[in-house]
Order: structure tokens, then C-alpha cells, then sequence
């Protein structure tokens, strides 16, 4: 019956109401949203992307804007200060902000997604009502450490050490590439999920706040090759006195968490990717109307022509596979590691090799800091290693496909 429904529908010209449905905002929340990002990014975020990428500067204030939008909560429920949405709206909020500053766009994610979703959902009532607020608003920075000096995809490895004293836990250690570890040279960002080993190979999560003892800045990593716009530093414990209740979840769960964080976090990665492939397509395909080569537009060239063809393949299926992921990924939950790893390994790819084309499309000015693909370019390789690197998604995928061939189907 609903078989005959559809038919009758299509002969009519109606079309059934799936074929209706937006991939890519598909409630009327999702819509609101969509237009407050154009604004957003059209009036506040493209005018200063290029002075603080040439900087190397975090912009704080426009993060508290951020703030104000509720872009630093979108997927936090609102009882805590959040927007409430899904990881549809999360990865809406990275590919709009990527369109023209990837870099900020980073520090969002490292703060909304790995900081502040991550809390929502592995922390406790009384965590969440004290921390939450703050960072939503943006009142407070926060951020992840797992990465450390000699210790990168093979996080079990890691030798941060909390030792329980009493109600504390005495955390040692260093943390390296830790965006938002500040908000500048001197100032150490607010709070801190850190990962630390508790036991033999046992991984536990703790939230360290500025000011307590030890906790301190280390190196400020500068002259990025991209993402300058997010600030990167080095984050070290010394013997920092942890409270008992600043504890997330169980001894041993940090893995866990991590494992739930993964997926929202690739994904999103993979949102930053469409974002740096979509401008870079708009990038080329004006550039080709309006420059001219032996007398007419170089959109008549068929050189030209396959790097904007192909691009523009690329971006919507890459953008189609990574929001029908969204669609299906679970906030609280596991369940997408196949399709979190995959699309950000097909995005981060595509991204790179859209602004490759975008510079090559538009030759010198390409390789020019006047145009915005040459940042762009360089903004785009973070995304082929940070958050799991390609050889690790390679990794993860073959061991899961072929421990489960079923998949693919």
C-alpha cells in the first residue's frame, strides 16, 4: 500500500515526502541555525580570519561570541547551558566555520567537542553544573590533553600518572600539541579533560582547572605551518593535587571515554574538511569566470574544467556521506567508528586536494597570501593527522571490515 502511495505520488508530480527531506538541515531548527552560521561567518568571522592566521593569534573575543550564539554548546543539553542539538548541528557549525577560518574553527571544536561534549557526557551531575555553564558561555576555555612528547596514536603508551593520595590524586606528566592549552603566551586556557594512566595499561579521566599547584604552561608551539589561528602549547603537571571529585566516571573508564569522543570528533574533523573544500571550490569556480588566458575565461579550458569538476564531485560526496553519519551518530554511545574513521578519512583528503586545485586553478595568485586558498592549503594537512592520522583510520577500517565483512553491505 505505501508501495502504491509513492507510485501515485510520482505520477502526480508530488514526489513522497522523503524526497523532500534536507540532508543537510533537515528540521526547521536545523535551518535557524544553518542562517545564523551564513551571518556569523559573513560578518564576523571572515573580516579577521587572515590578520590572525598571519599572527598567529586566538581570537578570545570572537570566541565569546561564539559563545553568546550557543556554538560552544551546540550538542550539550540545555539544562546546562547548551543549544540541545545533534551531531548534525555539530558538524553544520565546523564545515560553516571552516569555510573561512579553519584555524578558529579548530578551537571551537577542541572546546565544544572534546571539552565541553565530552563532559556532558562522561562527567557527573555535579561536575557538569559547575563546569558546563562557564564553558558553554564561553566564560571559561577548555580543552583535551592525550597527545604527549613520545606518545601520539598508541595512547595506551601514555605515562601521565594520577596517584591516588587520599582525596586527591597526584597527576604528573606532560601534555604536547594541546589546543586551547592557552589563550596566550602567558595565560593557560581554564580547564582540562586529561587522559592518565591509574593502573597497568588503565586509563582514567580527570578535570584539572587553572590555578591549581603545578599546573602549569609549557612551550607555546609557533609558526604553524596552518591552524595558526588556534593557539597550540605544551601543558605540564607537577605533581598537580586533583580532587577526588574532579575524577570522571571510574578508575579505568578514561579509554571508554575517549572511545565515545572519537566518533563526534572525527566526524566534526570531517566537517572542517567540506568547509576548507566547499570555499576553495566557490574560490575556483569565480576565478574561472573572470580570468582570462589567450583571449577567453580559463572555464573554457579543459585543465580547468577537471579540477572544478572533480572537485565539486568530491565535495558533495564527501559532504553527503559525512551528514547521513551525523544522522545516524548516537551523542551518548558508540556504534559509528567505522563511519566516523572512514569519513574523515575520504574528507581530509578531499579537503587537501580541493585546495591543492584551487591553487593550481588560480596559478601565481594561488600561491599568494592575498588569496585565501594558499591558507586554506595549509590549514587543511592538520586534518590528515590530528584526531586520528590517515594511517590509523587505514588501520582501523581493514581490522573492523574484515573482522566483519557484513559491513560493507
Amino acid at each position: 500500500m505505501a508501495r502504491d502511495r509513492t507510485q501515485r505520488a510520482v505520477e502526480e508530480g508530488a514526489g513522497p515526502d522523503w524526497q523532500s527531506l534536507d540532508l543537510f538541515a533537515p528540521t526547521p531548527e536545523h535551518a535557524l541555525l544553518a542562517e545564523t552560521l551564513r551571518e556569523f561567518v559573513e560578518r564576523e568571522v571572515e573580516g579577521q580570519a587572515a590578520e590572525h592566521d598571519r599572527d598567529e593569534r586566538f581570537n578570545h573575543a570572537l570566541f565569546r561570541r561564539a559563545g553568546e550564539l550557543g556554538l560552544l554548546g551546540v550538542t550539550v543539553p540545555e539544562a546546562h547551558g547548551g543549544a540541545g542539538m545533534d551531531a548534525i548541528a555539530a558538524v553544520q557549525v565546523f564545515e560553516a566555520l571552516s569555510t573561512s577560518d579553519p584555524g578558529f574553527g579548530l578551537a571551537v571544536l577542541a572546546h565544544a567537542i572534546l571539552f565541553t561534549q565530552n563532559l556532558a557526557v562522561n562527567g557527573n551531575d555535579e561536575q557538569r553544573g559547575r563546569v558546563l555553564p562557564k564553558a558553554t558561555s564561553g566564560e571559561w576555555i577548555g580543552g583535551l590533553c592525550m597527545t604527549e612528547p613520545e606518545v601520539g596514536t598508541d595512547v595506551l603508551a601514555m605515562r601521565t600518572r594520577a596517584v591516588r593520595e587520599g582525596e586527591v590524586y597526584r597527576l604528573s606528566g606532560t601534555k604536547t600539541f594541546i589546543t586551547n592549552g592557552g589563550i596566550d603566551e602567558e595565560t593557560l586556557g581554564d580547564v582540562f579533560i586529561v587522559y592518565a594512566t591509574t593502573g597497568e595499561r588503565e586509563i582514567s579521566s580527570f578535570l584539572v582547572e587553572k590555578g591549581m599547584e603545578g599546573f602549569q604552561l609549557g612551550q607555546k608551539w609557533s609558526d604553524k605551518l596552518g591552524m595558526r589561528a588556534s593557539f597550540t602549547a605544551e601543558l605540564v603537571f607537577d605533581g598537580v593535587p586533583v580532587p577526588f571529585a574532579n575524577r570522571l566516571g571510574e578508575e579505568g573508564e578514561g579509554t571508554l571515554h575517549m572511545m565515545r569522543n572519537l566518533e563526534i570528533e572525527r566526524l566534526t574533523l570531517a566537517a572542517q574538511a567540506l568547509g576548507i573544500a566547499q570555499r576553495c571550490l566557490a574560490v575556483m569556480i569565480d576565478y574561472a569566470n573572470e580570468r582570462k588566458a589567450f583571449g577567453r575565461p580559463i572555464r573554457d579550458f579543459g585543465q580547468i574544467q577537471r579540477y572544478i569538476a572533480e572537485t565539486f564531485a568530491e565535495y558533495r560526496a564527501a559532504r553527503s556521506y559525512v551528514y547521513d553519519t551525523a544522522r545516524r551518530l548516537s551523542l551518548s554511545a558508540t556504534g559509528q567508528r567505522v563511519d566516523a574513521d572512514a569519513t574523515k578519512l575520504f574528507a581530509a583528503q578531499v579537503g587537501k586536494r580541493a585546495a591543492d586545485a584551487a591553487i593550481q586553478v588560480l596559478g601565481g595568485n594561488g600561491y599568494m597570501g592575498e588569496y585565501v586558498v594558499q591558507r586554506l592549503w595549509r590549514d587543511a594537512k592538520l586534518l590528515e593527522i590530528g584526531g586520528g592520522t590517515l594511517e590509523a583510520h587505514h588501520k582501523n577500517l581493514s581490522k573492523d571490515l574484515c573482522r566483519d565483512p557484513s559491513i560493507i553491505g
